[in-house]
């Protein structure tokens, strides 16, 4: 009887292990919410053939791809489930994707066999390209003359974002059809800049065509991952939190910009799921998916799919995701008018920063009954934008120490000698593609975006000098990433066309300073940035803004729009407020 597959966590023991035993690693990353994974465990590895050959000549190792998202970015071959061949030290032999049982047969019996009469070879192979590679990097760090940073680069990246798109259907691609919402958010941008009404029509292409095909799931609200077929159908059902939080805010978004009710719908039939599926009471925070089932998806009525039983969700609570969600929760309440979002988002983000930020640390990854993996440059963005929003939309300013914390933590542990950060932090014990930290130009982006917001509401320039660092730091390279760099030239925007910022000066929380409040945030206005100041309780950050402070404790409150450096208009009136911001953001 052939013995089951023990499979490891990446770790010290398991690489010990194959150094012992001279033989190489399988390693099996999956993601929780993928049909294809399963079924490689149910109907590959489940084989007795299989588990004699992976048992007796392999030390197997599985990770999931959400929980080790700096494994994924390293070995995984273009998708789940990957299967990588790896030495003993974890570096990469080969990769392949799904293998049905004879061809995963086949490949064990070549891989074990080859390693055992050629391992001396593969190690001089692997320091040989390593050294190579060491080499390049020294000889393009010496030699290479960074491109200055440029408004160029959002003129050239609106190009490919119109000529990319879908002119029929919208969104981007053909065999994998997602409509990636940073293009379309920067989309928008680009319309109230220079009112492109190329970039309008787009926008409303997607997601109109998103709203009727079958990646829509109008029975009870949300949308699956992605689709296999240009008109939005044929989707594969697995639903995830960061993309529906993602696609949350970019249908309020269109909501503010356009005053359609379907699209109004939609985001409350995203709320709805969120709410229904995948809160988790005990932390108020989120789950990050629901498996895919597509018997399950094709029911159309809420009764029959109760009867057949809903998909299971992954319980994990992932710090990134549920970061994402959190701004979008805040930015619901303003937009919808329902304050239960907003209740919901601070919820949320208290169970993040109390839970999973250490201030030793950085910000932990995720909790399942406990933290895991902290540094993560993912996980610190998007807290940092959601600590940023929580100022904003929440008017919080509990949030600042924290977000300032963050962004030095982040600063300290994760900047790269080339400029902006790396994924991870410096591991000197980390076996193979992790010793090598990535810079990922998206995560990049939303840090420099976040920085850049930070830097205006604490009014400072260090961490605007930063994020303009970090941004020059990928103009040599952003054109290969295609309309992929959408995000990239929002942050590039950000920094070249100056926010209209709003700050109200009065007493936190009452009527009048509210009212401001809401009325700054309620209208589609790109980029802005709005702050409460209390001079009283904000005291420092009030001297540092040179804003006239009230003559007297009964003065109403305020609100003061700027651009730059400049005071350009001021109002107590929370009517004609909206209208100075548009005539600020246009120029006039």
């Amino acid at each position: 009887m052939a013995a089951v597959i023990r499979w490891s966590e990446w770790c010290d023991e398991a690489f010990a292990q194959a150094r012992e035993r001279g033989v190489p690693v399988l390693l099996f990353v999956r993601a929780a919410w993928c049909r294809f994974s399963n079924e490689l465990e149910r109907q590959v590895f489940s084989d007795a053939r299989v588990q004699e050959l992976v048992t007796k000549n392999f030390v197997a190792i599985q990770v999931d791809k959400d929980r080790r998202p700096d494994i994924d970015a390293r070995y995984s071959k273009g998708g789940w489930p990957t299967l990588a061949w790896l030495d003993d030290t974890g570096e990469l032999l080969a990769a392949d994707t799904y293998l049905e049982t004879a061809e995963l047969l086949a490949r064990l019996e070549l891989v074990s066999d080859y390693y055992a009469k050629h391992r001396a070879h593969i190690k001089a192979r692997i320091r040989e390209l390593e050294e190579k590679r060491v080499a390049e990097e020294k000889a393009k760090a010496a030699s290479a003359k960074r491109p200055a940073l440029s408004p160029d680069i959002v003129e050239h990246v609106a190009r490919m974002v119109l000529e990319s798109a879908d002119p029929q259907y919208g969104g981007w691609g053909r065999e994998h059809k997602f409509p990636h919402v940073e293009a379309l958010d920067f989309a928008l941008i680009r319309w109230s800049q220079t009112g492109d009404q190329q970039m309008l029509h787009l926008v409303r292409r997607t997601l109109r065509c998103m709203q009727e095909g079958e990646i829509h799931d109008e029975v009870e609200g949300g949308f699956y991952r992605y689709a296999t077929q240009p008109d939005w159908s044929v989707p594969n059902h697995e639903k995830m939190l960061d993309s529906n939080a993602q696609r949350l805010h970019v249908y309020l978004e269109a909501y503010q910009v356009f005053g359609d009710e379907s699209y109004k719908r939609t985001a409350e039939g995203i709320l709805r799921w969120l709410y229904t599926t995948l809160l988790d009471e005990p932390t108020r925070a989120f789950k990050g998916s629901q498996d895919a089932n597509p018997a399950y998806a094709h029911l159309a009525t809420l009764e029959q799919r109760r009867a057949l039983g809903a998909p299971r969700c992954d319980p994990t609570i992932f710090a990134n995701w549920n970061a994402i969600l959190v701004s979008s929760l805040f930015k619901a309440a303003m937009v919808l008018g329902d304050d239960q979002h907003r209740e919901q988002g601070l919820a949320t983000l208290d169970f993040l920063v109390n839970e999973l930020f250490d201030e030793r640390h950085g910000v932990y990854h995720y909790w399942d009954g406990t933290y895991h993996l902290p540094g993560l440059l993912s996980d610190q963005a998007y807290l940092l934008r959601a600590l940023v929003d929580a100022l904003q939309y929440a008017g919080e300013g509990r949030f600042l120490g924290p977000a300032c914390k963050l962004a030095e933590l982040t600063i300290e542990n994760l900047q790269s000698p080339s400029g902006g950060f790396y994924d991870t932090p410096h591991d000197p014990s980390a076996y193979g593609g992790l010793r090598r930290r990535n810079r990922s130009i998206l995560e990049n982006s939303v840090m420099a975006e976040a920085l850049l917001r930070l830097s205006r509401l604490v009014r400072e320039d260090d961490y605007s000098d930063m994020a303009h660092a970090t941004l020059e730091s990928f103009v040599a390279d952003y054109k290969r990433y295609g309309h992929f760099v959408a995000g990239y030239a929002r942050a590039v925007d950000l920094f070249f066309h100056e926010p209209v910022h709003v700050t109200i000066v009065g007493p936190r929380g009452s009527e009048q300073t509210r009212q401001l409040a809401e009325a700054a945030l309620r209208p589609y206005v790109a980029s802005r940035i709005v702050q409460i100041l209390d001079p009283v309780h904000d005291k420092e950050l009030f001297d540092r803004s040179g804003l006239p402070g009230p003559r007297n404790l009964f003065e109403p409150a305020r609100a003061y729009v700027q651009r730059g450096r400049g005071s350009l208009a001021e109002t107590a009136d929370p009517v004609r407020l909206p209208a100075l911001m548009t005539r600020v953001e246009r120029g006039s």
